[in-house]
């Protein structure tokens, strides 16, 4: 068979994968009683009928690890170039700083585990293969694959499955720890739901012809001006990381590792560059220098929720599983130890930092940072259905936050991979160091505020 035909027969694979889990959503109650997503029930369709348990379709999982790369940055992207209110809400910071604060917690627990079994009972594990709790539990199996596959080419064997495997579990965490954890902050902590409206201040799920949009009769469909302004996006940040690269390769191991990592962080580059190309829309608008809305949200929330629900069938069904075999004892300790720590830590901050709707912060916070902020909604669904509250706007817009707290969490991550490659252990004390003092400062930063009334 032709090879140009291997990803398109993977895309109508991923599709039919997709069909079979959305009827099984809706014939099943047990799906829909733990809030599990269409796209996580397609991809174990996906991994059962693989080549690795019933071999009854042929999945390459290096093209389905691909797939997902691409797809999380296009998601990301298309994220980004939304228009939104410029509001100033104290709690979408605090939001953003408890965001990052878990990813350290996570990071904390999974690195030290990892450094643990890697000095006794595995002493061929990769040392930093932790530090993928946080990624794959926090930021989803997209990143978990990209970093662990750009770790592959540093010394780590299958790190990019093993990504996979972590995030799949944080999954499993967010479904079926969440509703477990709603019943008993209500029955045992006595914390109580809002009572919502139900479907008054549901959105409109349609796109109207509006003014300053661009017409519906124009030549020109209006989601191929999305696809153009994502693809844009996407290739100036191909270029941008291919030119950093060719700055760096002069600095030799140090300059490939930086290289290595800055690959795998692809998305952040790319949400970046849309940030900028919306701050230019944005400055053209304002002087009247645009008069038509070229982003366009509603295509833009559809094109991002598409890519990644595509995103995670294709992350479950590329998981391989003797590389889950080899890894059993060290995935199972790290991510059910960092499943735990998330869900009492959070319950623990979110008390402390909010002053109203605790139950669902608690809820969507901790659906998003063991799964995705799609699991973080659905659990939100439950105890706010007509998002009433403004926590579904904290989590959104809190992401965004996170991402500029994040940024030296991410060079952290190049901390221990530089020891590794050097053979200098004690980059990896100098690495606990980093995320334990960057921990302390942000927990400062959120009872600093708290004290002084930030969050009234």
């Amino acid at each position: 068979m032709s090879m140009e035909w291997d990803y398109i027969l993977d895309f109508t694979l991923l599709s039919l994968f997709l069909g079979l889990g959305t009827f099984l959503k809706r014939k099943f109650v047990f799906f829909q009683k733990y809030l599990i997503p269409n796209a996580m029930i397609a991809g174990f369709i996906g991994l059962i009928l693989g080549p690795d348990l019933l071999k009854i379709v042929n999945l390459n999982t290096d093209r389905l690890g691909e797939i997902v790369y691409h797809l999380m940055a296009i998601g990301f992207i298309s994220l980004t170039l939304k228009d939104r209110e410029r509001k100033k809400n104290k709690e979408i910071k605090n939001t953003g700083i408890l965001i990052v604060s878990t990813y350290l917690i996570q990071g904390i627990i999974g690195f030290s585990l990892s450094l643990l079994l890697s000095y006794t009972i595995f002493p061929k594990l990769f040392p930093a293969m932790g530090l993928l709790l946080p990624l794959g539990f926090g930021q989803g199996p997209g990143q978990a694959y990209s970093i662990g596959r750009q770790w592959e080419s540093l010394g780590f064997i299958h790190g990019g499955n093993v990504g996979l495997s972590i995030a799949t579990s944080g999954f499993l965490w967010a479904c079926l720890g969440g509703i477990p954890l709603l019943n008993f902050l209500i029955k045992k902590a006595h914390m109580t739901p809002l009572d919502s409206g139900g479907e008054k201040n549901q959105k409109i799920m349609y796109e109207p012809d509006a003014p300053g949009e661009i017409p519906l009769s124009e030549s020109i469909d209006k989601i191929s001006i999305q696809l153009f302004l994502i693809g844009i996006v996407y290739l100036i940040t191909y270029l941008l990381l291919k030119g950093i690269s060719n700055l760096l390769a002069p600095l030799g191991t140090f300059g490939q590792t930086l290289s290595q990592l800055l690959w795998g962080f692809h998305f952040i580059i790319g949400s970046l560059v849309a940030l900028l190309l919306r701050m230019i829309f944005d400055f053209c608008k304002k002087k009247n220098l645009m008069v038509r809305n070229y982003p366009n949200n509603f295509l833009l929330q559809r094109i991002s929720g598409a890519s990644f629900d595509y995103m995670i069938v294709a992350s479950i069904a590329a998981i391989s599983i003797p590389v889950l075999k080899e890894y059993l004892v060290p995935i199972l300790l790290i991510t059910t130890t960092g499943g735990f720590i998330t869900m009492f830590f959070l319950t623990y901050i979110c008390k402390k930092i909010y002053n109203g709707y605790v139950l669902e912060n608690i809820l969507a916070l901790y659906g998003m940072l063991t799964g995705t902020i799609s699991t973080g909604m659905a659990l939100l669904r439950e105890v706010d259905p007509g998002f009433e509250s403004q926590v579904a706007e904290n989590l959104v817009l809190g992401s965004g936050v996170g991402l500029f707290f994040g940024f030296p969490l991410m060079m952290i991550l190049n901390i221990p991979i530089f020891g590794y490659i050097t053979n200098q252990p004690v980059m990896y004390a100098y690495t606990l160091l980093a995320l334990i003092g960057y921990f302390m400062l942000l927990y400062f930063l959120l009872f600093a505020k708290k004290k002084h009334g930030v969050n009234q």
